[in-house]
């Protein structure tokens, strides 16, 4: 891949994905633009030079219909010249987004990019992108006997093919809450995050700029005492190696967040006075099966190493998005990977998990990980429906 630069990073510290949320009065427009307008503004360039804006969302209707993507270029104020075009990879589809943009600069084909995502799950959580439909059609219930499943009964599934028990899960989720409370606390958040002014259920407003769905006092004896969330008689026939494990405190909660990069080519950053953090080493975008679902993260892992000519060892820092919590301790023992590298500020479980947004939240978090620590390269997975997964590895520029 030629050299595709990550100008810069940010994010919305996240909000509840529910009434009452931190973001939940907000237009998801409006969101992402409160995103896009400051990553332009304090990198000091003509906007007019971006030559697309692509965003990630996986909920496409009502107010996240009709391109959000243009749409939040218009309202951050960016010349209307400049184009805007949203993809569906599921929870990926940021990272996604990003991964067509530096495609795109690698090609030729564009030279500044502004990649992101959005979702607000407080109006458009999950199920509610089908209207109550079907979305699978009938030959997919033919090939696949019993048809597809949640993801919450493939997370199960892969607890018990990776032989996770509930103390092992909830030990890992903890984990998440301790590590982004001790980040928050630090403020090791604070360059990543752009603070947005909010609107509570009173009427008064606050500035929103930590994530509000951190749970500082989470434990393990807590997370213990949670009930089961997707017990069923019939996947329990279906499926009797299931143990259920999954509650709400082992997995990513409903989550309202935007987050966007900036990327550009080497030429037009040099010619523009952009100052590169990063560069794209390579990316991999993998199919699965969708019934197990949440597994993908492993062969596009291995797949973006190959084509990298890296090792897992030679990796400083990885983010592999916290789904549920089997999805990142089944990719530890498969890949072999160090668990002190991994998600080293918490994870989804703890940031939230705003669909579209989760892949440029990760890279954003990832950057600054590699920049505070010094390291070299940094590897992004994350899991998608119906069977899919996208990954990336960056490298750090000095400074």
């Amino acid at each position: 891949m030629e050299n595709v630069f990550i100008i810069d990073a940010l994010r919305l510290a996240s909000g509840r994905g529910k009434a009452g949320g931190a973001l939940s009065s907000y237009h998801p427009v409006e969101l992402l633009a409160d995103v896009i307008r400051p990553l332009v503004a304090r990198n000091d360039f003509d906007p007019a030079a971006i030559d697309d804006v692509i965003i990630g969302c996986l909920a496409q209707l009502g107010e996240q219909g009709l391109n959000i993507a243009r749409n939040a270029a218009l309202a951050a104020g960016l010349p209307v010249t400049v184009p805007g075009t949203t993809v569906d990879r599921q929870c990926g589809s940021s990272l996604q987004a990003a991964s067509f943009a530096a495609a795109g600069i690698a090609a030729g084909i564009y030279d500044i990019v502004i990649a992101g995502g959005v979702e607000m799950m407080s109006k458009f959580p999950i199920n509610y992108a089908t209207l109550g439909q079907d979305p699978f059609g009938p030959s997919i219930r033919e090939r696949f006997e019993g048809g597809l499943v949640g993801q919450g009964i493939s997370a199960e599934l892969v607890a018990a093919r990776w032989g996770l028990d509930r103390a092992t899960i909830d030990a890992f989720a903890a984990r998440s809450h301790r590590l982004a409370a001790q980040a928050a606390d630090q403020g090791l958040f604070d360059r990543e995050i752009q603070p947005v002014i909010v609107t509570r259920a009173d009427g008064s407003t606050a500035v929103h700029n930590r994530d509000e769905t951190i749970r500082a006092t989470t434990t393990i004896e807590g997370l213990g005492g949670l009930k089961t969330a997707f017990d069923s008689e019939v996947y329990a026939r279906r499926f009797p190696e299931i143990d259920w494990q999954i509650t709400p405190g082992n997995a990513s909660p409903l989550t309202d967040g935007a987050s966007a990069v900036l990327l550009a080519s080497a030429a037009k950053a040099a010619e523009r006075g952009l100052r590169p953090r990063a560069r794209f080493v390579e990316v991999a975008v993998v199919g699965s099966d969708p019934i197990e679902m949440l597994t993908g993260v492993i062969p596009a892992t291995q797949r973006v190493l190959a084509r990298s000519g890296l090792s897992i060892d030679d990796i400083d820092a990885y983010e592999v998005n916290e789904a549920f919590a089997p999805v990142p301790l089944a990719w530890l023992q498969t890949i072999g990977a160090n668990p002190d590298k991994l998600n080293q500020r918490g994870g989804a479980i703890a940031l939230g998990h705003a669909l579209g947004s989760t892949g440029t939240r990760l890279i954003t978090t990832l950057l600054n990980v590699l920049e505070d620590t010094g390291g070299r390269y940094g590897l992004i997975a994350i899991c998608e429906g119906q069977g899919m997964a996208n990954a990336a590895i960056i490298e750090r520029i000095p400074s």
